[in-house]
C-alpha cells in the first residue's frame, strides 16, 4: 500500500515514515502542499494541516477534486478546526497530535482491508428513499434529480442507513459497519459526518434518536 505523508516537520516525518515502512507500507514524504499535489498517486494520504506554503484545507480540497483517495488529516491539539468544513472539503477522518502510532496503523489497515475486499455492489440496483437515489454500482447519489457530491465516507454512511430506511441504526453499529469493528477513534467522527450529510441533503432526512443513533427518512 502506497502512503503519501504530507508533513513539513522532519522530526515527525522521518521517524513516522520509518515506522510505517517497517509496517510494510511504501511511504512518500512531501514537506509542502505543492509537493503533495505534484506527488504520484497514493492509496492513502496522511495530511498535516500546518504546511509552510498552502493551507492544509486547500490541499485537501484539491486532492479530493481529482481523486477519491482516503485522506486522514493530522492536526495539532491547539489548532482551531471546523471539522464539518474539513470533512466537506473531502477528508475522511482526522487524528490529533500527539497520536498513538498503533492507533494510526490500525486506521490505515482498516482502509487497506476495505480496499482489498471484493466489490459487493456489482449488480445491485439503485436504492430509492423518497426523492433520494443511491446507485451502489457507480456510487452516485442524487436528490430530486440533482447529483450530490459526497466524500467516500459520507457515501458509505448514507448507503449504510439507506439499506433499511426508517430503521434506527445505533452509533456503535454505524461505527462498526462504516469505519471498522476495531475502531479506536472518537465517535465524534460519526457526528461530524452526519452533520455534513445533513447540510448536503436536507437536515430532516437524518433523524437523531436520542441515546441510540440515527435513521434515514424521506424528509
Amino acid at each position: 500500500m502506497k502512503l503519501l505523508l504530507v508533513e513539513d516537520d522532519p522530526t515527525i516525518s522521518v521517524p513516522l515514515a520509518e515506522g510505517l515502512t517497517r509496517e510494510g507500507f511504501t511511504v512518500t514524504v512531501a514537506s509542502t502542499g505543492a509537493a503533495a499535489l505534484a506527488a504520484a498517486p497514493a492509496d492513502l494520504v496522511l495530511l498535516d494541516l500546518g504546511l509552510p506554503d498552502l493551507e492544509g484545507r486547500v490541499v485537501c480540497q484539491r486532492l479530493r477534486e481529482r481523486s477519491s483517495v482516503p485522506i486522514i488529516v493530522v492536526s495539532a491539539r491547539g489548532e482551531e478546526i471546523d471539522r464539518v468544513i474539513l470533512l466537506e472539503l473531502g477528508a475522511d477522518d482526522y487524528v490529533v497530535k500527539p497520536f498513538g502510532f498503533r492507533e494510526l496503523v490500525a486506521r490505515i489497515r482498516a482502509v487497506t482491508r476495505r480496499m482489498a475486499s471484493p466489490d459487493s455492489t456489482v449488480g445491485l440496483t439503485a436504492i430509492t428513499v423518497g426523492d433520494l437515489v443511491i446507485d451502489p454500482r457507480t456510487r452516485v447519489v442524487t436528490l430530486a434529480g440533482v447529483t450530490v457530491s459526497l466524500t467516500p465516507k459520507e457515501y458509505d454512511l448514507l448507503a449504510c442507513m439507506a439499506v433499511d430506511p426508517g430503521a434506527v441504526r445505533s452509533r456503535e453499529q454505524l461505527i462498526h459497519d462504516v469505519w471498522d469493528e476495531h475502531w479506536w477513534g472518537s465517535t465524534k467522527t460519526l457526528d461530524v459526518h452526519v452533520a455534513s450529510l445533513r447540510k448536503k441533503l436536507r437536515p430532516e432526512m437524518i433523524e437523531t434518536v436520542r441515546s441510540v443513533g440515527y435513521r434515514l427518512t424521506e424528509g
